[in-house]
């Protein structure tokens, strides 16, 4: 999940939108960014299944999809297009930002809900003495996950200090190289499976 939800990516915005903001205020909406994304994320995790079943998704339809999604956000991770000057503008202190743009599309965008709608899906396979382990693992991650973009946003105005804009660029790269991967091996299993299936 961490090269999904990539919080480095996400510094550079939340810098510029928490610019006007105390120290006091960029914490808190570091913190309630981080639990939203670890909300939205938690209730797909949980629902999943059951929203797959009430749209009739099958597994292999996921897959595919998910791949579709995370290729897209990869490629504009690896190729970004220019922005324009005076594209974000600062908002006022009292403007929320935690859950739009930060946990919603930024942290937990559609290539993070897909990878945990297909994965809620393919835990259905596995025994059912084994779901409580598998759920709180996966919710373990999800968790480490988000301590660690807490403290990236927490720390984003020394991190692009430290790296320049030319190191997060280079780092956003690599995570898009490595969605691109993923991407590849969620399409080519859903296809493998959907043709497994048919036959």
């Amino acid at each position: 999940m961490f090269p999904i939800v990539n919080p480095f990516s996400t510094a550079p915005l939340f810098v510029s939108l928490t610019g006007g903001m105390s120290d006091e205020q960029i914490r808190r909406q570091a913190l309630k960014g981080c639990i939203y994304g670890f909300s939205i994320l938690l209730v797909f995790l949980l629902l999943g299944a059951r929203i797959s079943d009430f749209f009739g998704i099958s597994v292999p339809g996921i897959r595919v999809a998910g791949g579709l999604i995370i290729a897209a956000v990869g490629f504009r991770m690896l190729f970004p297009r220019p922005k324009m000057p005076g594209e974000v503008a600062v908002p006022p202190q009292s403007l929320e930002i935690a859950f739009a743009p930060i946990a919603m599309p930024s942290l937990a965008g559609p290539g993070s809900i897909s990878v945990i709608l297909a994965g809620a899906t393919r835990i259905r396979s596995f025994p059912v003495e084994d779901l409580p382990a598998i759920y709180a693992g996966i919710a373990a991650g999800l968790a480490i996950t988000f301590v660690i973009a807490f403290i990236v946003l927490r720390g984003a105005s020394s991190l692009v200090t430290l790296l320049g804009h030319h190191g997060i660029d280079a780092m956003t790269r690599i995570f898009g190289f490595l969605l691109m991967c993923i991407s590849m091996e969620f399409l080519l299993g859903g296809i493998a499976e959907f043709y497994g299936i048919a036959r």
